[in-house]
């Protein structure tokens, strides 16, 4: 995967989180108690630490909201055994939608997938409701395998994804989406 493969998904790069192997942090939120495991790191995610994140050295995430509650993508976090067929309905559901420019990444866990919906400044707010609809969409077609982020039950530190290492597949417009 090339640097231009992640400038894709606007990631906020103001900070990011990187993995220890203890719990860093204990949450609770909304009566619920979370162990984190991920560190925030105030420094800018440079290509460097990308680097060392694709070779396995380290392991790092990114903000999905940035410092003004925007957000810029919105991530389905497939978590089930059949990629393929999960894709191919969820790349036509978004169709669909109106949806034109969404790329799936490859994780670490083989077969499983992010899928950055490229929204664009949206509020916090408006991407937890279409993430709730987009989700209840997909659900209707296929057994719910996956997670919606940005997250409204979960707290901040937890609206973070790993960096993916490689795409999966992306969709950038196309000439049919001119006649919807």
């Amino acid at each position: 995967m090339i640097a231009s493969d992640l400038n894709l998904i606007k990631m906020v790069t103001d900070h990011y989180w990187i993995k220890r192997d203890e719990v860093v942090d204990k949450i609770i939120f909304k009566g619920r108690t979370f162990y984190n495991k991920f560190e925030k790191v105030n420094a800018t995610l440079s290509q460097a630490v990308i680097n060392q994140h694709i070779k396995g050295e380290i392991t790092v995430a990114h903000s999905l909201i940035n410092k003004h509650g925007k957000v810029e993508n919105i991530v389905i976090d497939y978590n089930g055994r059949d990629p393929e067929r999960f894709y191919h309905k969820t790349q036509l559901l978004l169709r669909e939608e109106g949806y034109i420019n969404f790329t799936a990444y490859k994780t670490k866990t083989e077969g499983h997938l992010h899928v950055y919906i490229h929204k664009g400044h949206t509020t916090l707010q408006e991407a937890i409701q279409l993430g709730k609809m987009i989700s209840m969409k997909l659900s209707a077609k296929q057994p719910t395998q996956w997670r919606m982020f940005p997250n409204a039950d979960m707290p901040e530190e937890y609206n973070i994804l790993t960096l993916p290492y490689d795409i999966y597949s992306k969709e950038r417009g196309a000439s049919w989406s001119k006649h919807m």
